[in-house]
């Protein structure tokens, strides 16, 4: 049994202060009680935040970092499209134990910014000729030991790609992606259940790489025959090109064509859904179907801003992810998301519902509950007894929180502090000091070798 004395935490209902949490060797919350002393616990003296979910994530493409952002001819466009060819070189030339050296690295990033949880949105499943591993997940088995080896928590979402764009064979730079029936994906995702089995934080979700990389039929399927207790993941509507792709081949845009033709439930998470028409947003929301927004890369790519304010005024609920990994740090996408809106809305309450009109408690619950979702976990406490020990510590002495009340407590973390301050992760009931798993040094040497390896930077 571990014991846990927090002087101040953040529940559902407010700050709480003096609260005592006990786990058992697994992190998972045995009591929890407010307004007590206890010398002999682990005394935690900052501020405990839930821990923060990373809804989607395409770990191999922390590797390529920074480097598309060298642009040789301004003339020239420079748009998702050429970063994607970019990106699909790297994808031809990791090797399995590259792969899991840069997951490690990245997992372990993003427990030293906060986030305790991700959603691994994973495609790249076969060898650098496009043929099938042994073990059909092989890659994905990778993520989930570079998820184990930093401690994180890891929702291995094996995606099913097919298609090169809508009524278009793969290129050859997606031949490691390619599964060509709904068969081979079952296949896939059978063995990536497997994979989850060989570490006690990992567990699986459903993805359809996009409405482009799939034929629709075939996406109709899998949202039926596929296991119906698994969160189904899947990117839409992130690019124009694709909008217009989309109404010639199939007559209708992405998002209508999925409120058409599949029966969203809060299970299912739209990734991007960037270019909505009114109805599209509307419906999304009202079928309780969830979006994950990934600030910092769809700015990074020039994709587009999100119509927030509309999808929260029907009741529309929302994560982060950090995509890509151009940012890391939580507070960060959450202030990109924020300033978007009020700059094209000229308002300053994005961040507000009916119960609270709080941005910075709104922002925390929406993407802890909602995260939450992204990884199957559906427990709306943050913080309870049967649920895993997951937090992100904040300095209680730092400048502008010091002598903070607690009305303005959340607000001036969200908006005012960066990962200096983070003080600790708990991940699974690990303290982690400033956020650095054990391994860290030797995760970082690694990465670094294999950096070298690959010879792209």
């Amino acid at each position: 049994m571990k014991q846990f004395f927090f002087e101040k935490i953040l529940q559902n209902s407010g700050w709480k202060s003096n609260v005592l949490i006990s786990t058992d060797e697994s992190g998972i919350i045995k009591s929890i009680e407010e307004n007590t002393q206890n010398e002999t616990a682990f005394h935690v003296r900052g501020f405990a935040l839930p821990g923060f979910q990373n809804a989607h994530s395409h770990g191999f493409q922390y590797a390529m970092a920074g480097l598309a952002e060298v642009h040789k001819h301004s003339h020239t466009s420079d748009d998702f499209w050429s970063w994607r060819d970019a990106m699909y070189k790297l994808a031809l030339s990791v090797n399995p134990d590259q792969m899991e050296r840069i997951a490690a690295m990245l997992y372990a990033e993003m427990l030293r910014h906060g986030y305790t949880n991700v959603a691994e949105f994973h495609y790249v499943h076969h060898d650098k000729n496009g043929r099938k591993y042994d073990n059909l997940a092989e890659m994905g088995g990778r993520m989930i030991a570079g998820a184990q080896k930093a401690g994180i928590g890891i929702t291995l979402i094996p995606i099913f790609y097919q298609k090169g764009g809508f009524g278009k064979a793969a290129a050859k730079g997606q031949k490691r992606f390619i599964s060509p029936t709904v068969e081979n994906y079952m296949e896939l995702l059978e063995a990536s259940g497997k994979e989850c089995n060989h570490y006690k934080h990992a567990n699986l979700g459903i993805g359809i790489h996009s409405m482009r990389g799939v034929e629709p039929t075939d996406i109709i399927e899998v949202s039926k025959s596929a296991p119906q207790n698994l969160p189904f993941h899947i990117h839409i509507a992130e690019q124009l090109k694709e909008i217009e792709a989309s109404k010639a081949y199939l007559k209708k845009r992405p998002v209508e064509w999925m409120l058409d033709s599949i029966e969203l439930t809060d299970r299912f998470h739209l990734v991007h859904a960037t270019h909505l028409t009114k109805a599209e947003t509307k419906g999304i929301a009202k079928s309780k179907a969830n979006v994950v927004l990934c600030p910092s890369t769809e700015g990074n790519l020039g994709d587009g801003i999100f119509p927030l304010r509309e999808f929260q005024s029907y009741g529309g609920k929302w994560s982060i992810g950090t995509d890509s990994h151009i940012g890391l740090n939580p507070l960060e996408e959450l202030r990109i998301l924020d300033y978007g809106q009020r700059l094209i809305s000229h308002k300053r309450n994005t961040f507000t519902s009916e119960k609270t009109g709080n941005s910075g408690e709104f922002a925390i619950d929406m993407t802890a509950i909602t995260g939450r979702k992204a990884m199957n976990n559906f427990d709306a406490n943050y913080f309870s007894v049967g649920s895993i020990l997951n937090a992100s510590i904040v300095e209680q002495n730092s400048p502008l929180l010091a002598s903070c009340s607690t009305d303005n407590l959340a607000s001036t973390i969200v908006y005012a502090t960066d990962a200096a301050q983070l003080q600790a992760t708990i991940s699974n009931g690990v303290y982690l000091a400033d956020g650095r798993c054990s391994a860290y040094e030797q995760i970082q040497d690694e990465f670094i070798s294999t950096l070298n390896e690959l010879d792209n930077r």
